[in-house]
């Protein structure tokens, strides 16, 4: 086994052995903490994504990409919940209004090991619509409430709820706090708002991520209202010391397009919200480590694109990032591109400053 292969490999028995010793039960049932979580994002955040953020930070809470129940009951469902242990602790998140679909989805996450089962409240776009969940579920807090109370009572891992601050000519204010009380009700084990309404007319799916103004002021007065609730703000988040501002107001920060667009911030999590070390001291040292996992996904047929597109921003700042992207872009998606394509790229890179070498416990 290479250096590289190594490297993975022990960061995974290293993690597996934290949570047999109890030393790092950070994925243990209703002890997941959001103190930190890395965004659900469609298209972006696979089990590959999921994978590599691991080896930039052991501590965030990962999320996959929103699942529909369809999806997950009559799909392939080995393909589609598939994940690494090392990506513990990692919820799946899923798209859905039927209290009993959810359940029986909740139960199959269960089972399969994930961590907690988040409900998304917050998608915008026209297909989510048609299906009657995602955001237009703002509007139906009650529906909400039985289906975290049909999730509840069906499994014992922690069933969270990710929404918007209202719809359309809804009052944040008013919006927010009914879903909030339901949810309560239903026995939620946190709440993540996304900062922003979604208009589902008029606004693209990327327009709702961008147009409408962030009120972070509405999530802390959320969190005052319930203090016995735990609440996690997202949207817009650009780095990790915003998102330990918003830790003196609410319990939780998610991390969207940041931390994919530039995955380089995550080696600063661990040290800076948990008092840890980074799991490496450098972005070149993570993605050496990634290597062994891209051997090992190659070898079971995964085409190498699918796996170093998630890297393409890792080095945003550094001299030869240009370079590094256009070769993973041009090299990775050729039919039989190894896991070699991936040092010649890392070669490119010149600015050593960019590697972070000294990132320790604050």
């Amino acid at each position: 086994m290479n250096g590289p292969a190594c490297l993975a490999s022990w960061l995974i028995l290293r993690h597996q052995k934290d949570m047999e010793t109890g030393a790092s039960q950070i994925a243990a049932s209703a002890n997941v903490s959001h103190r930190f979580c890395i965004a659900p994002m469609m298209e972006w955040t696979d089990r590959h994504c999921r994978f590599f953020h691991r080896l930039l930070t052991r501590r965030a809470l990962l999320y996959t990409e929103m699942i529909t129940t369809g999806a997950v009951l009559r799909g392939d469902r080995a393909r589609l919940l598939a994940y690494d242990p090392a990506e513990h602790p990692v919820a799946l998140q899923l798209g859905g209004c039927d209290p009993n679909a959810l359940a029986q989805c909740a139960r199959i996450a269960e089972d399969m090991g994930y961590d907690e089962v988040n409900l998304n409240v917050g998608c915008p776009s026209d297909r989510v619509q048609e299906g009657r969940f995602g955001a237009c579920l703002m509007a139906e807090p009650a529906l909400v409430g039985d289906c975290v109370a049909a999730m509840k009572a069906a499994v014992s891992i922690p069933i969270t709820v990710k929404c918007r601050l209202g719809i359309d000519d809804q009052d944040p204010e008013e919006s927010l706090e009914a879903l909030t009380v339901r949810l309560k009700a239903s026995g939620v084990d946190a709440l993540i708002v996304h900062a922003r309404k979604a208009w589902l007319k008029g606004l693209s799916p990327r327009d709702n991520r961008e147009v409408p103004p962030l009120d972070y002021d509405c999530v802390h007065r959320l969190k005052r209202a319930h203090p016995d609730l735990a609440i996690v703000v997202n949207g817009g988040i650009g780095s990790v010391e915003q998102a330990a501002y918003h830790l003196k107001y609410v319990d939780g920060a998610m991390m969207g397009r940041a931390a994919y667009q530039e995955p380089a911030r995550l080696l600063t999590v661990d040290p800076l919200l948990f008092g840890r070390s980074a799991p490496f001291e450098s972005p070149r040292a993570a993605t050496q480590a990634f290597v062994g996992y891209i051997e090992r996904e190659l070898a079971r047929g995964t085409r190498l694109h699918a796996m170093t597109r998630h890297i393409l921003g890792l080095f945003r700042a550094a001299s030869g990032a240009r370079a590094f992207r256009r070769h993973l872009a041009v090299e990775a998606v050729k039919p039989g591109a190894g896991a070699g394509i991936v040092a010649e790229a890392l070669a490119m890179i010149l600015d050593t400053s960019a590697d972070f070498t000294q990132i320790a416990a604050a």
